[in-house]
């Protein structure tokens, strides 16, 4: 590749991710729908150049959301998992979901709002939805184990829904908790579902 040729790739690298990073600044501010003209100007990217990069606004929008997530994608992960007391994997879940609410708060309610109109952004719900799910089920097995299929299927199902997206939005935006109310909630609420596995808090 010529040297001329690298300037151009470097070039739109950086225009690129300007336009991804202006669309999460608007997330950020509540506009979850911006359009690519607004986001042309506050980038400072020429609209002609923005439509060679995306293909329309679901394009941009999908893949400002999936760069975002990319750049604090390790926070899906739950370290130790399954492994500790009871406590500790309790306190461990509930800081990752509260950690993912914090940092990826404005993406996923945009996510979340063009769900409905983006297959290719409703995938990328569900496939975190799943992963999550998951990480209960694997991260409480001890408990989990011990119950029929039904109730297992049920308690993981309660244990994820306390500990959702739509949850945290509950306590910390619409209650107004602080973290450490909100996490001393969602900690007696998941000690409590789990307790009844063997009757024991």
């Amino acid at each position: 590749m010529t040297k001329k040729a690298d300037g151009r790739t470097a070039r739109r690298d950086r225009n690129s991710e300007a336009v991804l990073d202006t669309v999460h600044e608007m997330f950020v501010e509540g506009n979850f729908a911006p359009s690519v003209e607004e986001v042309a100007v506050r980038s400072g990217v020429s609209l002609r150049s923005v439509y060679r990069y995306f293909q329309d606004t679901d394009d941009l929008l999908q893949r400002a959301i999936a760069r975002r997530v990319e750049l604090v994608g390790d926070l899906y992960a739950l370290d130790r998992l399954g492994e500790g007391t009871r406590a500790e994997r309790v306190q461990a879940l509930v800081d990752q979901r509260l950690q993912l609410h914090a940092k990826l708060a404005p993406t996923i309610r945009a996510a979340m709002l063009r769900a409905s109109e983006s297959p290719r952004i409703a995938a990328q719900v569900s496939n975190r939805r799943e992963l999550l799910a998951d990480q209960v089920v694997a991260h409480f097995e001890p408990e989990l184990g011990r119950l029929d299929r039904a109730r297992r299927a049920e308690v993981a199902s309660c244990v994820d829904a306390l500990c959702s997206f739509e949850s945290l939005e509950l306590l910390r935006v619409r209650s107004g908790l602080s973290p450490s109310r909100a996490r001393r909630a969602l900690v007696s609420g998941v000690t409590a579902l789990l307790s009844q596995v063997d009757g024991t808090d």
